[in-house]
């Protein structure tokens, strides 16, 4: 099996794919859209992605686009090792944190965002930075307390699952626009083991040729 995925290195929603293809062993070619310079805007791209965001992953003759709607098509032809626990209500907890971050943290701090803030809206740059570490700040808070009574090494039990696919990258955004995070151990400990695995490391933004 091989893919082609379509990502920006600093791409949270991107990096968590890498996480998942590299967790899976799927062997894949990185074909990276510069988000800075507009090329997920161009015809080409939006021929793939009719949001014009990234990541878009090209497998089994599919063009997937939503990170968690390509974390769950992995996790359903690749069934090992899996992102989500056997039973139902574990499941349901271990989505609701992925959540937490994907849908409740993130699309408020994306690129677009922070543009149109600082573009339409007129802010400067203490009012995007405050509106960040908002955003930020109110997610982590929720999910310290939310993974913390069945937190183990990682934010579930002792196997990294899609919660963890998601937190790595949030923490990683969350230092590089300083914001703090001593305040909550439970994420901490999960970041910091999960970001020594090979496939998280792997997937790590710095670890990309376009950091060099």
């Amino acid at each position: 099996m091989r893919a082609i995925l379509h990502d920006y290195y600093r791409s949270s929603a991107a990096y968590r794919v890498r996480i998942a293809l590299n967790l899976k062993g799927v062997d894949y070619e990185r074909r990276p859209v510069n988000l800075l310079e507009g090329e997920q805007k161009g015809g080409p791209y939006r021929g793939l992605n009719p949001q014009g965001l990234v990541p878009t992953l090209e497998i089994d003759g599919h063009y997937i686009s939503q990170s968690l709607a390509i974390c769950n098509y992995i996790n359903s032809i690749v069934p090992d090792p899996p992102f989500m626990p056997a039973d139902a209500a574990d499941r349901a907890h271990v989505l609701a944190m992925a959540l937490t971050i994907a849908c409740d943290i993130h699309p408020l701090n994306n690129l677009r965002v922070l543009k149109y803030l600082s573009g339409p809206l007129g802010q400067e740059q203490p009012a995007r930075d405050d509106w960040y570490a908002h955003w930020v700040t109110e997610g982590f808070d929720a999910l310290e307390t939310l993974a913390a009574e069945r937190a183990g090494t990682f934010l579930f039990g002792d196997t990294p699952t899609l919660a963890d696919i998601c937190l790595v990258p949030q923490m990683y955004n969350a230092r590089r626009f300083n914001v703090p995070v001593d305040a909550y151990p439970t994420l901490l400990r999960a970041d910091t083991n999960a970001s020594e695995l090979p496939a998280f490391a792997a997937a790590h933004p710095d670890a990309m040729a376009e950091a060099a």
